[in-house]
């Protein structure tokens, strides 16, 4: 093919669009337009008021320290820190530590270590103390609670933005600004209005919303891709939801099944902890749902421009294709997150010799089972949805591309392949 063939079949595969295809993108704009629209209004009417703040979890603070000295004890004196009968060591600790911050800033005082801290405190250890409120004696005042992790998990987060912006440059740098607004969608808007007593369902569905366009555009730009995207995400969402208002109150679940829901119940009163749970399925889809989307689209116009006469039909099937093989591994990585998450769970659950139907139908494991499901059926649903608005919103060329160049006549050997020019094209 010479160079005025190829500037011919480029023409062909970049020709304008139809105007029924102009129609469609007009459509497919207005409605992210409208979604845009409606997610602004919605974080506008649901904000929680400046004014509203969160009760306080503990009457104390939270200081850190720093381990000195390590004895092995007794862990009978955890229970009669006077008692003169020291007893044998068996394996908790007695550890003496140096203040680093609050109003006994460079005071040393002596603390007990149970036995589940005893493996993750040495000397030197940077450790995070609770202070009591009021006026009790120094030794009395302050409790072991946890170790200071901020370094470690610095190091991590470096090295996380590190291989983001390496590998996705511009775009993994914009990923990341994503990732921090979606932070603040959660923390400065989802969480407070809860606590404020707005709509749980309406406040998940907005603050989904916002996270969606706000991590869709950054990292893939203002494009048409972006908004066949956002409009399957959006799709898929709006099921999710009512398969998981539907099926939470057919399976009477209540969201009251783990001691922090407990724990949230009594700190925060009447909170609504089934739309709690419900929000939590919506938020929980809503990642995985982005990676599906986009990677759907991408494929589509992959195929589009590697052959830019095939038909839509046949567009569409061959993105389908590749769908089907991420939805099969994508259900199972769904599967084992959850189960991942909740191990320790699961085993108790596993050997109460209550039987799988037993087992799953707990109201702690069927909250699980519920959220994997709705969760699966979702990303299940948002391959062809998502699939078929991208193969018609992805133009074909216009006329039929050129002949390709005859093939050189050189026939086959043993020892020499066949030429790469003659083979046929699938």
């Amino acid at each position: 093919m010479d160079a005025h063939d190829h500037a011919h079949a480029h023409a062909h595969a970049h020709d304008a669009p139809s105007p029924s295809l102009t129609r469609g993108r007009s459509v497919l704009f207005g409605a992210v337009l409208l979604l845009v629209a409606a997610t602004v209004v919605g974080l506008v009417a649901l904000w929680p008021p400046s004014s509203a703040s969160a009760p306080k979890g503990d009457a104390g603070d939270r200081i850190r320290a720093t381990v000195t000295t390590l004895l092995r004890a007794s862990c009978g004196q955890l229970l009669d820190p006077g008692a003169t009968d020291k007893g044998t060591p068996d394996g908790c600790s007695r550890a003496r530590v140096h203040i680093d911050e609050g109003p006994e800033k460079g005071q040393s005082l002596e603390l007990f270590v149970g036995v589940d801290q005893a493996a993750s405190t040495h000397v030197g250890q940077h450790v995070v103390l609770f202070r009591g409120a009021g006026s009790l004696p120094l030794d009395s005042r302050y409790e072991l609670i946890d170790v200071q992790r901020g370094r470690p998990l610095l190091l991590l987060a470096g090295l996380f933005v590190l291989a983001v912006v390496v590998l996705g440059r511009l775009r993994g740098a914009l990923s990341l600004v994503g990732l921090g607004l979606s932070l603040v969608v959660l923390i400065e808007f989802m969480v407070p209005a809860l606590l404020a007593g707005r709509p749980a369902v309406l406040t998940a569905v907005v603050g989904a919303s916002a996270v969606m366009i706000l991590v869709l555009v950054l990292a893939h730009g203002p494009n048409i891709r972006t908004a066949t995207a956002m409009v399957g995400t959006g799709l898929a969402l709006l099921l999710i939801l009512v398969l998981s208002f539907v099926f939470v109150k057919a399976t009477s679940l209540t969201g009251l099944t783990s001691d922090e829901a407990v724990y949230v119940r009594s700190l925060f009163g009447q909170i609504d902890l089934r739309g709690l749970l419900l929000a939590g399925i919506v938020i929980g889809a809503l990642g995985i749902l982005d990676d599906i989307t986009v990677t759907q689209v991408s494929t589509v116009w992959e195929l589009r421009n590697a052959n830019a006469a095939m038909p839509t039909p046949e567009l569409y099937a061959a993105a389908l294709r590749v769908g089907r093989d991420h939805i099969a591994s994508t259900v199972n990585t769904l599967l084992l997150a959850y189960a991942g998450a909740s191990m320790p769970l699961l085993v108790i659950f596993a050997t109460s010799g209550d039987g799988l139907v037993g087992t799953a139908t707990n109201a702690v494991v069927a909250e699980e089972v519920v959220r994997t499901l709705v969760g699966s059926i979702g990303l299940i649903a948002a391959v062809p949805v998502t699939t078929a608005l991208a193969a018609i919103m992805c133009p074909a060329a216009s006329g039929p591309l050129p002949a390709a160049a005859p093939a050189p006549d050189v026939a086959p050997t043993a020892d020499h392949e066949e030429p790469r020019s003659s083979r046929s094209w699938t």
